[in-house]
């Protein structure tokens, strides 16, 4: 059994993590509140300001699978500190913009830097903790990513109070400084013997940029035609590169992995809560603001409820992760985020404050009670040298998931039925899917892994 780092060490160790992943969520987000100001100070519409968020997120996508597979041929220590590094410098590079250009390829570099730091923080977590607090560890993960978007928007328009717009990137610098120096303690897992599969990595990417960035100009562009012809060729593309995999020892996209039942349900049911969690975040201020007329620091505080709420259950979900089945905790908690979103579907004529923040609340600690046992079971039913691809697959699953969730909500709102309660319903659907996913996992015949598969087992895996 693996006994994770010694004390202290642990502790600088699990340090120079919640920093580096709070600079990712922090970059990723704190940009929204500064494009108005860019576009202004640029000269540019705001409609090609939203691509400074955008094409961040869209590189993501595409790194996050190559980069876990580099980073275990590498060394997951030296990507993840060679991410830090070239996040920081790129972000000093925001501050000589004077054009969206340059300013769209630094957002590249910093992304580059962020996806190769996060595509190997999960598996770090794994060797940093000892097996039987995994789901401890990766609670502590799911409150700094909580927090970091809780704050991104208040630190971001404070900053735009008192400096100019570089700034807001700059606000990230500190952390990816603190995990710099901190990450010497990060261990050092061994390295894999195969050699990095280079084009599987680059059909990899294309395959996300071309499916997502293709289903981004469905909706935002004004040629259908064109935007099906590119996700066509996504879809080809992958078709292409998912049977290659198939052949490889260590596929940059774990198909070996996805073809285990417990990993499949657990990713499959990731992505639909994700999916659902951004349809409701969302689309709520919309509908709040146009249909009931509050304004938008009113709406803010009434959307606060739900990472606050996280940052308290996501915790305590992963410690009871180490001793419960992760099915039966992510069942208890989409059954709460059902319930929660279908009274957010049905708010009264005139909520106040109470209405909404209750039931965001609720909607918090469904998904915490979800998300954290969830991603302790894909790592810990994971053979420990293939780590890696497994965190890698659960930071791409959230991408994925997050990025489709804001073009489900683009398009509902460019069809007019965006602003009322019916995204909270469908969000409740794939809640329900998810939970469904989660129950299954219970079938002693799905959550036994076979022979040695699996070094950390995930508590309630043998039937007592």
């Amino acid at each position: 059994m693996h006994d994770g780092l010694p004390t202290p060490r642990r502790f600088v160790a699990i340090a120079a993590i919640s920093a580096g992943t709070a600079l990712v969520v922090i970059d990723g987000a704190i940009a929204t509140v500064a494009l108005p100001t860019i576009a202004r100070d640029l000269g540019v519409g705001s409609s090609a300001a939203v691509s400074v968020v955008t094409v961040y997120q869209l590189t993501l996508v595409m790194l996050l699978l190559p980069f876990s597979g580099l980073g275990n041929r590498i060394g997951l220590k030296r990507m993840y500190q060679t991410g830090q590094l070239v996040f920081t410098v790129a972000t000093v590079l925001c501050f000589f913009a004077k054009s969206l250009p340059f300013l769209l390829v630094v957002r590249v570099a910093q992304a580059a830097g962020a996806a190769a730091a996060l595509s190997v923080s999960s598996a770090l977590v794994r060797s940093i903790y000892p097996a039987r607090q995994l789901g401890r560890g990766l609670g502590v993960n799911s409150v700094v990513v909580s927090s970091s978007a809780a704050l991104a928007p208040t630190l971001g328009g404070l900053i735009l109070g008192v400096a100019p717009w570089p700034w807001v990137f700059a606000s990230a610098v500190p952390f990816a400084i603190l995990s710099l120096v901190l990450g010497r303690a990060l261990p050092e897992p061994p390295r894999g013997e195969e050699p990095f599969d280079v084009l599987g990595g680059v059909l990899c990417a294309a395959m996300f940029g071309l499916i997502i960035g293709g289903l981004e100009t469905a909706v935002h562009g004004d040629s259908p035609i064109v935007s099906a012809a590119i996700v066509a060729l996504g879809i080809f593309t992958g078709v292409i590169f998912i049977r290659r995999e198939r052949g490889e020892i260590a596929p940059i996209l774990p198909v070996d992995l996805l073809g285990r039942p417990v990993l499949a349900l657990s990713t499959l049911g990731a992505f639909t809560a994700f999916v659902a969690s951004m349809t409701l975040l969302l689309s709520l201020p919309f509908r709040l603001q146009h249909a009931y007329g509050l304004s938008p620091s009113e709406v803010g505080t009434m959307i606060a409820p739900w990472p606050l709420t996280t940052m308290i259950v996501a915790p305590l979900a992963g410690w009871l992760s180490d001793r419960y089945p992760a099915g039966l905790l992510g069942g208890i908690g989409m059954t709460i985020a059902i319930g929660a979103l279908c009274l957010l579907a049905f708010l009264p004529a005139q909520p106040d404050y109470g209405d909404v923040a209750w039931r965001m609340a609720l909607c918090g600690a469904g998904f915490g009670m979800f998300l954290s046992p969830n991603a302790r079971l894909i790592i810990g039913s994971t053979p420990r040298e293939r780590a890696a691809a497994a965190g890698g697959l659960i930071s791409t699953t959230r991408m994925v998931g997050q990025t489709t969730g804001a073009t489900l909500v683009a398009a509902l709102l460019a069809m007019g039925i965006g602003g009322g309660g019916g995204p909270a319903l469908i969000a409740a659907g794939l809640a329900l899917v998810a939970g469904l996913c989660s129950l299954a996992r219970l079938r002693p015949s799905i959550r036994n892994p076979q022979g040695l598969e699996a070094d950390d087992v995930q508590p309630g895996a043998q039937v007592r």
